[in-house]
């Protein structure tokens, strides 16, 4: 929740409103981008935290929980990235993220695949002639501990493969150094050499330390070009939090409404039941808007959510619990 007891327009915080206002000039040198992200207005740690918990505790009305669970099935990236993954594991996943349900036909595919780029070969094979994505974290994830030229070949390499979506993460050394607008060039380095890929920028969030971090962050990825700005990698704890992702959602409808550009936001890490899914997109219609309620604009990034929300779906169509041994295990 953003402090609104400062006043941006004196303290140099958000533009005005209309296309791209102000926001040449926010990228034009460190100082502007320094004065920019310094003057937008603090977060109310407490505010958003009781926020965020407050619509969390809400509950859906029974005839709108088969409609939840189909909308947050279409919004999961099917992710693996382990060390020991295989083309035959990936292929296997591929296979579930285009009929999550077998037995069921009515049940959405889910939005992309997340995979390291050297498998995305063997991804992009078994999703063809399927609407579900093939997403590649690159940028020497997750650490993002690498030279930029060594990120950017990264980048070409997912894209050259047929990457549809680039998971790229952020330098938070960088960031917390105050070196902001090396964070700036190299979402904007990043997002070029992406071409026709959607980018996706990892804030990796839980290293941030604060709610005005996170905003911040966000900022620097939607100023460079970004297609979502994701919290986390999955690797860090804690990763995904509803204050978090409140935060996020509220930096994203700002933007929206400063450039006339809407950008997307992607939870991961720590989203596992459908209970949370649906937390989150009581958060994004309540925070963003209904029109983030859709996969362009919303992903959850998640290898075990699938499962319980197919359980979840079985429970609302047929009245009993499916058993997990019903799914195949991701």
């Amino acid at each position: 929740m953003v402090d609104r007891g400062r006043d941006p327009a004196r303290t140099g915080g958000v533009p005005p409103r209309g296309r791209n206002s102000g926001l040449a000039d926010v990228a034009r040198s460190e100082v502007s981008l320094r004065s920019f992200l310094l003057g937008l207005p603090g977060v109310d740690q407490v505010g958003a935290e009781l926020r965020a918990a407050g619509l969390g505790a809400r509950s859906i009305k029974a005839a709108a929980k088969l409609w939840a669970i189909d909308t947050a099935i279409s919004m999961v990236d099917l992710t693996t990235l382990e060390g020991a993954d295989t083309p035959g594991k990936v292929r296997a996943l591929c296979g579930k993220a285009r009929r999550p349900d077998p037995a069921d036909p009515g049940v959405p595919p889910v939005a992309a695949i997340c995979v390291y780029p050297d498998l995305v070969p063997f991804a992009k094979a078994a999703l063809a002639g399927s609407p579900v994505k093939v997403a590649s974290v690159a940028t020497s994830f997750p650490s993002g501990r690498a030279c930029l030229p060594v990120k950017l070949a990264d980048v070409a390499d997912a894209v050259a493969a047929g990457a549809d979506e680039v998971d790229m993460v952020i330098d938070r050394g960088a960031f917390l150094a105050g070196h902001y607008g090396v964070v700036l060039e190299e979402v904007q380095a990043v997002k070029e050499s992406c071409g026709p890929a959607r980018l996706k920028v990892i804030l990796e969030t839980g290293e941030l330390v604060t709610y005005d971090n996170v905003r911040r962050a966000s900022w620097i990825a939607m100023v460079g070009g970004a297609d979502f700005v994701k919290t986390s990698t999955g690797k860090v704890s804690p990763a995904a939090t509803p204050p978090v992702a409140l935060v996020m959602l509220e930096a994203v409808r700002e933007f929206a409404d400063v450039s006339g550009t809407a950008v997307g936001v992607k939870v991961a890490g720590g989203v596992r039941t459908t209970k949370d899914a649906i937390k989150y997109l009581v958060l994004v219609n309540e925070v963003a808007g209904e029109a983030w309620l859709e996969p362009d604009r919303f992903r959850i990034g998640a290898s075990g959510l699938l499962n319980d929300l197919l359980m979840q779906r079985y429970k609302q169509r047929r009245g009993a619990y499916a058993g997990s041994q019903d799914f195949s295990v991701e």
